[in-house]
C-alpha cells in the first residue's frame, strides 16, 4: 500500500482509536493490498466524543451502548435504567474507550 494514502488515513482517523492500536492500525494498512483498500476508505467509524455525549445526556436509557453497538448492554441499562445510576457513572468515564475500542473491531473484521 501506498505510504502516502496511509498516512491520510492515519491523520484524519487517529482519534477514532485508542493511541496503543495507531502502530498496529498503521502495520495493517501498510500490508493491505489495494483490493481491500476501499473497504477501509467507506468505513464510518463510531465518534468517542459523541458517545460521551449520549453517555451523559442518555446515559440511563442506554443511549451511548446503543450507539456504539453493544444491543444487549443497551438494553440492560434501559430495564435497570442505568444499572440504578451506577452503571451510568461508570460509562461515563469508559465510554469514549469502548467507542475506540469498538471502533478497532469493526477495523479488524473489514480486513477479512
Amino acid at each position: 500500500m501506498e505510504s502516502n494514502k496511509v498516512d491520510m488515513f492515519m491523520i484524519a482517523n487517529s482519534k477514532y482509536f485508542e493511541a496503543h492500536h495507531l502502530n498496529s492500525v498503521r502495520e495493517k494498512l501498510l500490508s493491505l493490498d489495494d483490493s481491500k483498500w476501499q473497504n477501509v476508505q467507506i468505513m464510518q467509524f463510531k465518534t468517542p466524543d459523541t458517545a460521551q455525549l449520549l453517555s451523559v445526556m442518555g446515559g440511563n436509557f442506554g443511549m451511548d451502548r446503543f450507539y456504539i453497538g453493544d444491543t444487549g448492554l443497551g438494553i440492560a441499562k434501559l430495564l435497570t435504567c442505568g444499572g440504578f445510576g451506577i452503571w451510568t457513572i461508570i460509562d461515563w468515564f469508559s465510554i469514549s474507550s469502548a467507542a475506540r475500542e469498538k471502533n478497532m473491531e469493526s477495523f479488524q473484521n473489514s480486513l477479512y
